[in-house]
């Protein structure tokens, strides 16, 4: 089947392409990039884009998918409709299921269940540790075969600076970037919100920024060690983006992530929602003076990603005393208006760099043939209207913990394709 999107404004970052123009897709690759299109003799599906962004398939590469062992929270079929949903082409989940993936079978239940169930790409990332439990390397070389991109404990820290070691010499060999959750799990035990002044207004235990940032710079130093490859997940603090960013300078092998509600919320809205714990996260919401740092890493490139770290939780289980209550909140839905709204027109970032950042920067890292409109490509497309405004309301994932909820953003994704396959047009999931 043939598809041609007509007069919408092609954003490839990858070929620094920025024009008006047409995509001709056949066979789920992408055949034809053309000014001027020969649309009557084509015999192909009419999608019009007058007006929007046509881009490369939109790519998160951290996404908790829950299954398995918490399909109560999450599966990767309604996980990959919320992607969908999001414009994500490409999600790649993290391994912290129950049980962990850290061996072979793992890895083969994900892309199998993926295959039968999944309406966008899923590419695992392996446990470091069996278990995640930070004590003996998983078998990385066997999952690299059976098909993971990345390895890490997300989730937990590697708090053993050997076995990290081992970890960055090890997946060396595999050409495997090792993804660190960066957090000294001592300094920051039974901690709730950042440590500062609001943490103590609220009378909650405080997660110092010195927690992520010890880590960080531990990690660094490791990598420039090993001569490893180090991609430093969900970024939070202004210490950290300077970390990251002399580290480069120097040469080391490092990139980093940060994900949205870091740039759009600091730990002021803990106080105004009145401990609403859709607010809690690890890590937790920091300052303003952080935010401020987080978009400068963005705009100058120390920041090389965006990543929603979508993380569901039951209503039942986030509405509990905020001691007690999980960290983490959904952001598959919501990734692409916020960053259109707090960071494209307010203009920190332009759109192109951004879409960078959602497109062909984390298939770089992660070794992915995604992120690009090239001719003979996949045809994974994503097509923006960066000008509808709507109100959080609805998600076609299984859980709602959002603090966005009721928030009217800007920019969201119209249509989403999948090697050729629309799955998602005008707001509704059409693929099953």
């Amino acid at each position: 089947m043939k598809l041609l999107i007509l007069n919408g404004i092609v954003c490839d970052p990858s070929n620094k392409f920025e024009k008006k123009a047409d995509i001709l897709i056949e066979n789920g690759k992408i055949v034809n990039i053309s000014i001027k299109s020969k649309k009557r003799k084509l015999n192909a599906k009419i999608i019009d884009a007058k007006g929007k962004y046509v881009v490369p398939g939109l790519i998160d590469m951290h996404t908790h998918l829950r299954e398995p062992g918490r399909e109560d929270e999450e599966t990767i079929k309604t996980g990959t409709r919320a992607a969908a949903m999001g414009g994500f082409t490409t999600v790649c989940s993290m391994p912290n299921t129950q049980p962990v993936i850290d061996s072979v079978s793992g890895v083969k239940f994900i892309l199998t269940t993926a295959k039968n169930e999944g309406i966008v790409n899923v590419f695992p990332i392996g446990a470091i540790t069996k278990g995640s439990n930070g004590l003996e390397l998983a078998e990385i070389g066997k999952m690299k075969g059976a098909g993971i991109i990345a390895i890490s404990d997300d989730g937990k820290s590697v708090m053993n600076a050997i076995i990290m070691r081992r970890a960055l010499e090890y997946s060396k060999m595999f050409g495997l970037p090792v993804i660190s959750h960066c957090e000294d799990m001592n300094l920051s035990a039974n901690g709730e919100i950042n440590e500062g002044y609001i943490s103590t207004v609220l009378g909650l235990k405080g997660i110092p920024r010195q927690a992520e940032e010890i880590m960080v710079a531990r990690d660094i130093a490791l990598t420039e060690l090993t001569d490893g490859k180090l991609h430093i997940a969900h970024m939070s603090t202004a210490r950290s983006v300077e970390l990251v960013r002399n580290a480069k300078k120097r040469g080391i092998k490092v990139t980093a992530e940060t994900a949205p509600h870091y740039f759009s919320l600091t730990d002021e809205e803990i106080k105004n929602t009145d401990y609403n714990t859709n607010t809690k996260m690890n890590p937790p919401l920091r300052t303003i003076d952080d935010i401020n740092a987080i978009c400068k890493g963005l705009s100058d490139g120390t920041i090389d990603c965006i990543a929603s770290d979508h993380a569901p939780h039951l209503i039942e289980e986030k509405e509990q005393e905020f001691r007690v209550a999980p960290f983490g909140i959904i952001g598959l839905e919501t990734m692409l208006p916020l960053i259109i709204t707090k960071l494209v027109n307010e203009k920190v970032i332009s759109f192109r760099e951004v879409i960078a950042k959602l497109t062909c920067n984390p298939a770089k890292i992660l070794g992915l043939r995604k992120g690009t409109l090239s001719v003979g490509s996949d045809a994974d497309v994503t097509i923006i209207d960066s000008k509808q405004t709507k109100t959080i309301e609805k998600f076609e994932s299984k859980c709602k913990n959002s603090p966005f909820i009721g928030k009217e953003l800007t920019g969201f994704a119209t249509t989403t394709i999948v090697s050729g396959k629309v799955v998602m047009d005008g707001g509704k999931i059409v693929s099953d």
